[in-house]
């Protein structure tokens, strides 16, 4: 990796509109607790009669700047990529199945990233035959272009400043080892503030709730999409979830109360109502799939009085 694209914090000559602005706000002596003074001065009811969803964001900007790489990167294991050397019916289908705009690139295995690819220099390519490389030349060294890296430990308000300067909007996660550690593209940056962004591309099937019946130990319940509202659940399993003062609409929400914060995949939460949520599925900002069942008795105990023989 060379000294040009080692991890690097933006200089402050950076250019950054909105962006800046916002680092802006941030680094503002106390900023956050003059956001809570102005509550306190009267603020507050009005904020509590805004809409739920623009409550939410300022609550996201507030929190942005306290969030670290490492809070919501796409870990290693999810990370699709492509190696310098694949062919372009390869590379398309990597795409295909993908369903991403850019993908990494590396030589020989992940640790050695030398890039990333646009699905829109794919299709250039494609549609000029003449621009293809000679038999034998690998298509990227054509189109690859540069990516940046980041440390675990750097601000993603940094890392969004850093996008907007550069004008490359993903990033590898690289450790103090050199090795890959996960993936952010400026939409992830950017859905912490205003939340999920769905496009053309995102699937849009509707969340499901599958109920699981009872086998043997396994005392069934259900399985449901993280997006199911809770009072649909309700409607579906006759089972009410609702969490005192925690405003939640969706199981992924109550899980999410539950724990305090993002819940990983494989966590089992206790649910007060005595359910047990195991978190099926998971990433950094949202639970995508949980199974709700009904919290296991512990054994029986032997009965008071029993003799030994």
């Amino acid at each position: 990796m060379s000294e040009a694209q080692k991890p690097s914090a933006p200089e402050d000559s950076a250019p950054g509109g909105f962006f800046q602005r916002l680092k802006g706000l941030f680094t503002r002596p106390a900023a956050e607790d003059e956001f809570a003074d102005g509550l306190d001065d009267g603020q507050r009811a009005a904020a509590m009669r805004l809409p739920r969803a623009r409550r939410e964001m300022i609550e996201r900007v507030i929190a942005f700047d306290e969030k670290r790489v490492c809070d919501v990167m796409a870990p290693r294991a999810d990370i699709v990529a492509v190696d310098f050397d694949t062919s372009l019916p390869n590379l398309i289908k990597a795409f295909a199945d993908a369903g991403h705009s850019r993908l990494p690139v590396y030589r020989g295995d992940l640790d050695d990233p030398v890039g990333m690819v646009h699905i829109k220099d794919v299709v250039s390519l494609i549609a000029d035959p003449l621009r293809q490389s000679p038999a034998g030349e690998p298509v990227l060294k054509q189109i690859r272009r540069d990516i940046l890296y980041a440390p675990p430990s750097m601000r993603i308000t940094d890392l969004l400043l850093k996008m907007q300067a550069s004008r490359v909007h993903m990033a590898l996660v690289i450790d103090e080892f050199g090795g890959t550690d996960g993936l952010l593209t400026i939409e992830d940056l950017v859905e912490e503030i205003v939340g999920d962004i769905n496009d053309e591309h995102d699937d849009e099937a509707a969340p499901t709730i599958v109920a699981r019946p009872a086998h043997g130990k396994d005392g069934g319940g259900w399985e449901a999409d993280g997006r199911v509202e809770s009072e649909t659940f309700t409607e579906l399993s006759g089972v009410t979830l609702a969490i005192d003062d925690s405003e939640v609409d969706t199981i992924g929400g109550v899980a999410v109360a539950l724990a305090g914060r993002v819940p990983q995949r494989g966590e089992v939460l206790s649910h007060p109502a005595g359910f047990d949520f195991e978190i099926l599925e998971a990433d950094a900002r949202k639970v995508r799939k949980v199974r709700i069942r009904k919290t296991p008795k512990p054994a029986a105990e032997t009965q008071s009085g029993a003799r030994t023989e």
